[in-house]
């Protein structure tokens, strides 16, 4: 068997996310793809594909990491080739070279990095609806200004560290703890553009993230700039492991899976 290391990128619109839903499931999913790919060039024998996250429906990726393992030998770099020639357009393999049999995509990842963009303009740009969450005025309040990015910016700060993570992810009764570490959480602007005047996004990289995690936190960010909840609140909850969530989470079109650091 040949093992090899993808970096993938791919636009998750059109996808029920990464993961393969079995044969019973017609639902595309970027795995799907990228193993039908993988049979074609393998004359139908079994191969194997493993990524680094688990992305949701609609969530997107510029630097996923995958390995996959196939029967045949051949060169990376026509294997790359030959992926892309097969694949659709929202998907694309940026990298691809041989990697060892002990090699992890998941458990060998020393960090991930996920962006959230969304714009607050008052009108938004059809252009970005698939990948930027368009954030309107909260409709119970009298200001104009959809969000307190200020306010935001400081609800980002309590998010950095060791938590547990409980209150902020869908259950998961395939995991034994909620606690994960969080280095940097931060909301940024990009540079005014002809799409869009005001586009910003969270920046946040952690050893490991719950499902839907950063979409909740996002949720709450949002919830917090436009003072549906305080910083008290995110306080308690990030000590007191609550059933119910200070709001929604995050719509996935923002959501973007940066890179993988090993």
């Amino acid at each position: 068997m040949y093992h090899h290391r993808l970096l993938i990128s791919y636009k998750g619109t059109n996808y029920f996310g990464w993961q393969d839903l079995g044969a019973n499931e017609k639902k595309p999913t970027v795995q799907a793809s990228l193993n039908l790919a993988l049979k074609k060039i393998c004359k139908y024998q079994d191969c194997t594909i493993s990524a680094a996250s688990r992305t949701d429906a609609g969530v997107h990726a510029l630097g996923q990491v995958a390995k996959v393992i196939i029967p045949i030998e051949i060169e990376s770099s026509k294997l790359l080739l030959g992926l892309n020639s097969l694949l659709p357009d929202d998907i694309r393999i940026m990298q691809c070279r041989p990697c060892s049999a002990s090699f992890n995509a998941n458990k060998d990842s020393k960090s991930k990095e996920y962006h959230y963009y969304f714009s607050i303009d008052p009108i938004y740009n059809p252009a970005l609806n698939d990948v930027i969450a368009h954030i309107t005025p909260n409709k119970s309040s009298s200001n104009i200004k959809p969000l307190d990015i200020k306010l935001m910016q400081q609800a980002c700060k309590l998010f950095i560290g060791e938590h547990d993570f409980y209150s902020f992810a869908k259950r998961d009764a395939n995991i034994s703890s909620t606690v994960r570490s969080i280095s940097h959480c931060e909301i940024l602007q990009l540079p005014p553009s002809a799409l869009s005047a005001n586009v910003y996004y969270l920046k946040i990289v952690g050893n490991g993230f719950l499902k839907q995690m950063v979409r909740y936190i996002a949720g709450v960010l949002f919830a917090i700039g436009r003072k549906q909840i305080s910083l008290q609140d995110i306080s308690e909850a990030l000590i007191t492991s609550k059933e119910e969530k200070l709001s929604a989470k995050a719509k996935s079109r923002g959501l973007h899976l940066i890179k993988i650091n090993y």
